[in-house]
């Protein structure tokens, strides 16, 4: 019983893990990098609201 299920088990994993979609590919590149640097963009309110 035990000797089933790690050899189910295992071969659950074997197939899981051998590239059944196909092999893999390389992502497209993008087309525009982004800008170097650093961009900081928001507001601040500081104070006390009256009701």
């Amino acid at each position: 019983m035990i000797f089933r299920s790690t050899l189910a088990l295992g071969l659950v994993a074997l197939l899981a893990a051998c590239g059944a979609d196909g092999a893999p590919t390389r992502p497209d590149p993008k087309e525009t990098a982004p800008e170097p640097g650093v961009s900081l963009h928001g507001a601040v309110k500081m104070g006390v609201a009256y009701p």
